[in-house]
């Protein structure tokens, strides 16, 4: 069965302090545009709502503008950028960089269905 959906007419909008998420949801994936704005920081913005110090979403994601820094759990870092497909595991902080708005199309599922949502356990 072929499934086609807009993310101009997305399923659901989830909004945050600095930034909000957009989703379709199909059978068998849920893809999610994620928006944030300049001074976004996942611990200050999301994590207050997922009652998580870190992220512990997992993301497979690319970067359509801007940048963002992300750091790890076990201490790894590095940054994304325009052009750049990433697998990001769960246990995370992440944060924009610079002044430009930056925006992550995400294929994970899990951010669709969980991102920015508070934690019920």
């Amino acid at each position: 069965m072929l499934e086609v959906k807009t993310v101009d007419k997305a399923d659901e909008r989830r909004d945050f302090p600095r930034g909000h998420l957009e989703a379709v949801h199909l059978t068998g994936l849920d893809f999610a545009v994620g928006t944030f704005e300049p001074g976004w920081r996942w611990s200050e913005s999301v994590g207050p709502i997922a009652g998580t110090k870190t992220c512990q979403i997992h993301h497979n994601g690319y970067m359509v503008q801007g940048r963002m820094h992300v750091v790890m759990d076990d201490g790894g870092e590095g940054e994304v950028g325009p052009g750049d497909v990433f697998v990001l595991p769960p246990g995370h902080d992440a944060w924009v960089v610079g002044d430009e708005q930056a925006i992550v199309y995400d294929f994970a599922g899990t951010m669709a269905n969980e991102y920015a949502k508070a934690d019920d356990t």
